[in-house]
């Protein structure tokens, strides 16, 4: 099993950039895929990110290319999502989850979640 949580979620203005990371738990973090996803108010949770286990395969949502980056680094047990010119779409609560599966966007894959952190974009 692993153990997820967020941080680095605030109050950002728009056009601004904020970087989340995600810390786990356990000896075997290396082998797990790495998701990001967000819920806005009203909304379903929908894909943002994801990162294989070593970092080589990455993808991410058409609403964020560009503009987020995944990374991770399996020594220190975290996956972070750099976020630039944020908008106010990007409004929601990010969450990262961890999967054996291999790559995946559904998130119904995912078997460990964190508990979320809020991202909020003034305008």
């Amino acid at each position: 099993q692993v153990q997820l949580v967020e941080s680095g979620g605030g109050l950002v203005q728009a056009g601004g950039s904020l970087r989340l990371s995600c810390a786990a738990s356990g000896r075997t973090f290396s082998s797990y895929t790495m998701g990001w996803f967000r819920q806005a108010p009203g909304k379903e949770r929908e894909f943002v990110a994801v990162i294989g286990r070593l970092a080589f395969n990455k993808y991410y949502a058409d609403s964020v290319k560009g503009r987020f980056t995944v990374s991770r680094d399996n020594a220190k047990n975290t996956v972070n999502l750099q976020m630039n010119s944020l908008n106010v779409e990007d409004t929601a609560v990010y969450y990262c989850a961890a999967t054996t599966r291999g790559i995946y966007l559904n998130e119904s894959i995912y078997e460990y979640w964190g508990q979320g952190t809020q991202v909020t974009v003034s305008s």
